[in-house]
Parts: C-alpha cells; sequence; structure tokens
C-alpha cells in the first residue's frame, strides 16, 4: 500500500525536513509540495491524494481553512509551531497534529496511524473487528474493542472506559453514532447516558448492572436489556 500525500508550508526549511521525513516510508508517495495553500487548492481539485501534511499558520489562507473548502477530503496531519490551533484541527477530525521541530520518531507514529486507518476503512465491518478509531485529544487514535467496559454520554462527548485504565477517552460523538461503531451484540445501551459492553456484565439486581468497577443504573425504555442479559 501508497498513500498518494502532499505537503503544504510557507517555510522552505520546515517543507525541507518534511520531505525528507516522508522520503523515509516506503507507505507514502510524494506528488508535490507546495509553500503557499492556494496552489496546494489547486492542485486537489485535479489531483485527489490520501494524506495532506498541512501547516496551519500561513500567510494567504490557512491550514484550517483549506482544510475546510475541500468537498472531498483526504485524511490531514496538521502541522504547526503553535498549540493554540489544536481545538480547529480536533473539530476538521485531523488524523494526527503534530507539533514543530518534528522529530521522524514522532513522524513515523503519524504515518503508521495513516496507514492503520486505511486498513481500517477499507475492511468490512463485522464482529470479529478488534478495534475503533474515534477523535481525542485533537488526534485520531485507536481502541481495543476487548477493552471497553463501557461509554458514558456527557451532553454532545462520550467517555470511553477501558478496563485497567482509570483515565476515560473523551471524544465528540453522538450516543447513537458510538454504539453504531461497536459490533452488534456485543454491546446494549441500558440508559441514555450509558452503553455496556455485554461479556462485562457480571450481574443485575434492582435494575443495576454491575460491571467490574462500578455499577450503573438501567434506564426505564431500556429495561428489555435485562430479559436479554438473562436469557
Amino acid at each position: 500500500m501508497q498513500l498518494k500525500c502532499i505537503a503544504i508550508d510557507d517555510e522552505p526549511l520546515a517543507l525541507e525536513i518534511m520531505q525528507r521525513h516522508i522520503a523515509e516510508f516506503t507507505a507514502l508517495k510524494l506528488m508535490h509540495v507546495f509553500e503557499d495553500a492556494i496552489s496546494a487548492a489547486e492542485y486537489l481539485k485535479q489531483h485527489p491524494v490520501d494524506l495532506l501534511f498541512i501547516d496551519i499558520d500561513m500567510p494567504d489562507i490557512t491550514g484550517i481553512d483549506l482544510v475546510r473548502s475541500l468537498t472531498d477530503r483526504p485524511m490531514v496531519i496538521f502541522t504547526t509551531a503553535y498549540k493554540k490551533f489544536a481545538y480547529e484541527g480536533f473539530e476538521l477530525e485531523a488524523l494526527d497534529y503534530l507539533l514543530k521541530p518534528i522529530t521522524i520518531e514522532r513522524f513515523s507514529a503519524a504515518v503508521n496511524k495513516a496507514v492503520d486507518y486505511v486498513k481500517y476503512r477499507q475492511s468490512e465491518r463485522s464482529d470479529a473487528d478488534e478495534s475503533i478509531y474515534v477523535h481525542s485529544e485533537y488526534r485520531m487514535i485507536k481502541i481495543n474493542i476487548k477493552e471497553i467496559e463501557y461509554i458514558e454520554s456527557m451532553q454532545d462527548y462520550i467517555k470511553i472506559y477501558l478496563c485497567g485504565v482509570e483515565k476515560p477517552v473523551l471524544t465528540l460523538l453522538p450516543m447513537k453514532s458510538a454504539l453504531e461503531k461497536l459490533p452488534a451484540g456485543q454491546f446494549a445501551r441500558i440508559h441514555r447516558s450509558y452503553i455496556v459492553a455485554r461479556k462485562h456484565v457480571r450481574s443485575i439486581h434492582n435494575r443495576k448492572v454491575q460491571l467490574k468497577s462500578i455499577e450503573l443504573p438501567v434506564g426505564n425504555n431500556y429495561t428489555d436489556f435485562i430479559k436479554s442479559w438473562s436469557k
């Protein structure tokens, strides 16, 4: 697999470093480099690519604005010297967010994430799938489905609680969409605020679901779960 990519940065030195990094990976095929976003936008109208490496803070139009303008949006890895742009990158579902100076180790992690994500998108979803991808902390992360204990709704966000991990994964995702990402039959919604992994349910008593780490209520509209779990 080779991912067609372009690199965009108004700083010649930063662009040169990016070219050297890209050349280290056979999974990447560099199609073109640009020192301004407008030229890159014109190129993308005629030459679709798989992946953009794009600086955010540029003088003509920002990398954020360029990505927003794309109808057929490829995977995006933002590069910048400023953390203040991280939230905008998160909103645009960037695959990753690299802070300059970019080390080859950090760049390698981003490339591997792109390759894994392409494989994930190309494979057919089934109950045997082992991972899902969500955006968290300004980048896309991979979560092992077997490690999910339960999911909690926080208005527009959800918290994904993993077995043996104290800090949950926070991501901007509706509960309905979260459930659709998960293998059918392995997870169930038991409350407007909770989804649980069936295999981690230890017992149910008085409309309370006991998991390994917590006890959760069963909502009035989700009592069918109790019947289905006991069968």
